[in-house]
């Protein structure tokens, strides 16, 4: 197929590719809508792409000359394989949603005629997810999600329909919305219950709800007081295990990771955590030789985190491959995970050193590691965690056949 060439006026400046649904902006230059409404409400910048321009408001007014223009010259290049783009519909107005909100609460035989509303509501563009936030959309969905509403809505997509509860719908639209630090912050300092909810549908959800709550956790949890973290609950923490156990997407399993990295220093979340089940899933997914790298770097934080307590040494101890698979991460991964993985032995070797342990640390290489990290380009930190290490359990290690000559050399004195 020939190849046309596209009007430099009717590409958008931020992703280059043809406007389909042109606005302008305060600054007086033309957007697609989809690009620009990301620009503005995703990443929440409030300058001009192309101008800097500081934004004294977010309006966006349609170019309906310039759309009129590509429509037309689609029509002509149609022989080319040039499809005309459709006229958009209106962007959605806030009253809409209110009174759509409004009448759900009202009439309850309306509640699942609202949900089927706000998911398309939700699908269609940055701005109305922006819009869904600020005219009550949000406590009617955590209302629907505090109920735990079983009733049964069927949900049409392109691979098909299904029905699923009320109370996942109003999750996955929740979820979708991306609701703002100053949304969540109201939400868990008025409302407890919420949280809970959560945690009820991380226990007997579907996978895909479970994945929902995790996220929609971590993204509470990023915005809560001390107070609030240091009252979570020991079962609160076994559902994030299981979630990193039962590795339901890698979405959740790094919202998972994140949650405990979040909780896990205050007050005595790190028992909890421990006795939750983390230290054997997260050496577990260590050794998963698939792990992703931000994956991997998180569980280091957690475990070093963790193995800061007596009782996370002690469960780390009784996993036979914890201590191979921690030494083998540093210089395999990143510089955080072989920090990270010094200082969790530097944790064992300064808490925990029973002579079977010291054994242990030179049949599988720790010793050497270490040796290696002392050579190599690693942080100065490392380094001196590193030959602090070496020196504490140097009567022990100075001199046996297990180290390499090459490394030997290199013990600290």
């Amino acid at each position: 197929m020939e190849e046309i060439e596209i009007p430099q006026h009717f590409l958008c400046p931020i992703s280059l590719q043809l406007m389909r649904d042109p606005v302008t902006i305060s600054t007086g230059i033309t957007y697609d809508r989809d690009s620009i409404e990301k620009w503005l409400f995703s990443c929440k910048n409030k300058t001009c792409p192309v101008s800097k321009q500081v934004l004294l408001d977010s309006d966006l007014t349609p170019n309906h000359t310039l759309r009129r223009l590509i429509q037309a010259w689609c029509t002509l290049n149609a022989s080319h394989g040039i499809e005309r783009i459709p006229t958009p519909k209106p962007p959605i107005d806030k009253t809409q949603i209110a009174k759509l909100v409004k009448d759900a609460k009202k009439f309850p035989e309306m509640k699942l005629k609202c949900l089927k509303r706000l998911r398309s509501i939700t699908l269609e563009g940055e701005r109305n997810r922006s819009c869904l936030e600020s005219s009550g959309a949000v406590e009617f969905l955590v209302s629907i999600i505090k109920s735990c509403d079983s009733t049964l809505l069927e949900v049409v997509s392109n691979e098909g329909s299904e029905f699923i509860k009320a109370s996942d719908e109003a999750l996955s639209i929740l979820y979708h919305i991306k609701v703002s630090e100053t949304c969540l912050k109201s939400i868990i300092s008025n409302d407890q219950e919420f949280v809970e909810s959560l945690v009820k549908v991380m226990k007997n959800g579907n996978y895909q709800s479970r994945a929902y709550a995790t996220m929609l956790l971590k993204d509470v949890f990023e915005v809560a007081d001390p107070i609030q973290l240091m009252s979570v609950t020991p079962e609160f923490f076994a559902e994030v295990v299981r979630t990193l156990r039962d590795q339901i997407s890698q979405q959740a399993s790094k919202a998972a990771l994140k949650l405990l990295v979040e909780l896990c220093p205050w007050g005595r979340n790190r028992i909890k955590a421990v006795e939750g089940g983390a230290v054997f899933v997260l050496v577990e997914l260590l050794l998963e030789s698939a792990a992703e790298k931000r994956g991997c770097e998180l569980a280091m934080i957690v475990l070093d985190q963790l193995c800061g307590c007596a009782e996370g040494r002690a469960e780390f101890l009784k996993h036979g491959a914890g201590m191979a698979i921690v030494s083998k991460k540093i210089f395999r991964v990143s510089h955080v995970a072989s920090d990270r993985a010094v200082r969790i032995l530097s944790s064992i070797c300064r808490f925990s050193a029973t002579s079977r342990v010291l054994q242990e640390m030179l049949q599988v290489g720790v010793v050497s590691k270490l040796c290696l990290v002392l050579q190599l380009d690693t942080s100065h930190k490392t380094k001196e965690k590193a030959r602090e290490i070496l020196k504490l359990h140097s009567r022990v290690w100075k001199n046996p056949s297990c180290i390499p000559f090459h490394l030997l050399s290199s013990y600290p004195s």
